[in-house]
């Protein structure tokens, strides 16, 4: 149990914090790009992928896994950024915000590619290793959206 909840119950409200979060940051971050700050999308982005990746830490813990790397990592970016934020996102604070903010979503969004091959039987069947190439096809597609996207904010930041 965690929180009270069964393990199937708080992975369910893991995951529907996972993906209210990215849903959150695909709507802040179209609306970044186009040069306007939302500034209720970002703020329920920012606490609700902060929210998931705590709650990614309350699991059973099993060593060192990819997935608690990328908890690791998203931690000190979301550090960045809340710091950034904090700075008024002025300055040097501007593109450092947009960077660490677009990086958390994307590291989001990896996870919930690897999690839906994992855990969705008509994805599955295309890889069910997490090996093939389906599944390296549409993470090369999201790598490479969240690149353009990082470079355009880094350039241009909103």
């Amino acid at each position: 149990m965690m929180l009270g909840l069964s393990l199937a119950a708080f992975t369910d409200l893991h995951t529907i914090i996972s993906l209210i979060a990215i849903a959150a940051g695909l709507v802040w971050l179209a609306a970044y790009l186009r040069g306007r700050w939302l500034a209720r999308a970002n703020l329920v982005f920012l606490v609700l992928t902060i929210l998931t990746v705590l709650t990614g830490f309350l699991f059973p813990f099993k060593g060192v896994t990819p997935a608690v790397a990328v908890g690791i990592l998203c931690t000190g970016l979301l550090g960045i950024a809340v710091l950034a934020l904090a700075r008024g996102r002025t300055g040097i604070w501007r593109p450092v915000y947009a960077v660490t903010a677009i990086l958390s979503l994307y590291f989001n969004c990896f996870v919930l590619v690897v999690q839906s091959f994992q855990k969705i039987p008509f994805l599955h069947a295309f890889a069910p290793t997490g090996s093939e190439p389906p599944f390296a096809v549409v993470q090369g597609i999201v790598l490479i959206g969240f690149v353009w996207a990082g470079w355009r904010a880094f350039r241009h930041p909103a």
